[in-house]
């Protein structure tokens, strides 16, 4: 299923991010994204995913534990689901996806999950949040630069502001864009930064995902902190 609609109004998000959403789109930025995605479905691309928002509606503002930061959402058919790096419980996990299991079992111990779906992350505090949060189908990165950056930066310029611990994980050139967002040197809050979990640069150096153990440090971080989290993803 590809986004029907270009009416923000029918895009669920917790009651907690409301205030925030809405004010981009009464901007001038969000008015110009919306008729963006109207221009495009009127000319019949098929855009991923049916519901750009929702991490929004599955991690209130007030529960994130973690930030996980992509790029773009998938753009085969039927593999984008809203949240970062996940794709539904049918679809076979796509290369990153399988790295990152790849890295989480290495690091943790845990065995691989049945499924790609990263919604029991979400439903636990991750916030499973793209730079980027539609793309044409066949198309990566051909929705960058159409304003949703100017929203996601504020997302993630909310939760930087928020008194809870926080790690944010971020994975490659186009997460670590987000730095200056974040305010490095917030209070509270842990910054881990590895390559992209690719095969084309998870092994590259000078940080490497394959081997970064963020998995285990931000647990660990976490729990220094008063906060119980864990990875487990097979419930």
């Amino acid at each position: 299923m590809s986004l029907q609609s270009a009416s923000p109004g029918e895009w669920a998000v917790h009651a907690s991010w409301q205030p925030l959403v809405s004010a981009f789109w009464q901007s001038q930025t969000g008015l110009q994204l919306t008729a963006f995605l109207d221009a495009r479905i009127r000319h019949g691309a098929r855009i991923y995913p049916p519901q750009p928002l929702r991490a929004l509606e599955f991690t209130p503002l007030n529960k994130v534990r973690v930030v996980l930061l992509g790029q773009d959402p998938y753009h085969g058919p039927g593999q984008a689901e809203g949240l970062s790096f996940s794709v539904p419980k049918h679809m076979t996990p796509p290369p990153s996806l399988r790295n990152i299991f790849k890295e989480l079992q290495a690091d943790t111990g845990l065995q691989p999950p049945m499924s790609g779906s990263l919604m029991p992350w979400a439903e636990r505090g991750v916030l499973l949040l793209n730079t980027c949060l539609t793309v044409e189908e066949g198309l990566p990165a051909s929705h960058a630069k159409q304003g949703w950056e100017v929203l996601t930066d504020a997302i993630i310029r909310a939760v930087a502001k928020q008194h809870q611990p926080v790690v944010f994980l971020l994975w490659g050139a186009h997460a670590q864009t987000k730095l200056a967002s974040i305010h490095e040197r917030v209070s509270g809050k842990l910054l881990l930064m590895a390559n992209h979990p690719s095969p084309l640069s998870a092994l590259r150096g000078p940080a490497p995902f394959m081997g970064c153990r963020h998995f285990s440090k931000a647990q660990k971080w976490l729990s220094e902190q008063g906060v119980d989290f864990h990875w487990k993803l097979d419930e």
